[in-house]
């Protein structure tokens, strides 16, 4: 059996490298470039012919660039005879566009699930879907990673033994009570609505959060809107100043870092689907997913479970 071969675009070149040191291997030779008008080019530098082939590629700003590249990466592995592709997308961008709010837009998860299939992509690896629904836009296998066993054992040690998990909205609630079986806890939820694509506003709590410690989850960090309405509804509730913050993405887009300097905000656990900038921004720990996304593809390549026994 041949070794698969692990490419990566402009996205995650760090994670790629090492998903590659975690299933024992290297990073497959190839050129990704822009002509001078920005048209992707991609050169493939070795025989994929047979082979099993993964391209580690974050959908994040910029997100379309970045989804072109693998567009172009799938296309030129299919012509070139792979056996099998497999995008391994950790943060799958457009996936907030999942359903219509309205009769007259599109459902952008749909369309690059089909833009994928289309180019040659025939399975995907994913870590924390914006929503589950998404796997039902795709023809093909697609397996979902779960971060939060990796941020969980991260973020435990430092955490106060009376911390209560708080989920920002319904629609993080399961992942909510993940983190509290994992931490031994219970769960707080906030109950927001959604007033533009840009803003949201908390407007009731469910549970007790007086003179508790806790932890904020969410699936992303963007603007961090979301994340400083709910510090200041907890604070405003009685909790203690001193507030943990969990995301599987760590987007951090301009002005989040302004919303989320403060001295309520203890620490924020991101995972490394989204490269930071060099810029260090002490309150921020980035968690590697490397180990679970080579285990994924160490499965795969074995015809083995994702996510179960070996």
């Amino acid at each position: 059996m041949q070794e698969p071969a692990i490419f990566c675009g402009n996205a995650s070149p760090k994670l790629a490298a090492a998903v590659a040191r975690a299933v024992g291997g290297r990073l497959a030779a190839a050129t990704v470039e822009r002509f001078p008008d920005g048209e992707v080019r991609i050169e493939i530098a070795e025989t994929v012919r047979d082979r099993d082939v993964f391209i580690v590629q974050s959908t994040a700003p910029p997100v379309n660039d970045h989804l072109m590249e693998l567009l172009a990466f799938a296309d030129g592995c299919r012509r070139a005879s792979a056996a099998r592709i497999t995008a391994v997308i950790p943060y799958f961008g457009y996936g907030r566009s999942d359903k219509r709010h309205g009769r007259r837009e599109p459902i952008g998860a749909r369309l690059v699930a089909d833009l994928l299939q289309t180019a040659g992509v025939g399975h995907v690896i994913t870590i924390d879907l914006h929503s589950s629904q998404i796997e039902g836009f795709f023809r093909i296998p697609v397996d979902g990673l779960r971060a939060v066993c990796a941020l969980s054992d991260a973020i435990r040690p430092v955490l106060p033994p009376d911390t209560v998990v708080v989920s920002p909205d319904v629609g993080r609630l399961k992942m909510a009570t993940e983190y509290a079986e994992r931490l031994e806890s219970s769960v707080v939820l906030l109950h927001k609505t959604r007033e533009s694509g840009t803003k949201s506003r908390v407007t009731h709590l469910v549970g007790d959060v007086r003179d508790r410690a806790c932890l904020v989850i969410d699936d992303m960090i963007s603007t961090g809107g979301t994340i400083a309405d709910a510090v200041q509804r907890l604070l405003e509730e009685g909790a203690r100043p001193g507030i943990f913050v969990a995301a599987t993405h760590g987007l951090l887009l301009a002005g989040a870092r302004a919303k989320l300097s403060s001295a309520s905000i203890a620490g924020i656990f991101v995972t490394d689907t989204i490269e930071q900038p060099v810029e260090r921004w002490p309150a921020v720990h980035a968690v590697s997913v490397a180990p679970l996304i080579g285990e994924a593809i160490q499965r795969v390549t074995s015809g083995q479970l994702v996510g179960g026994p070996l």
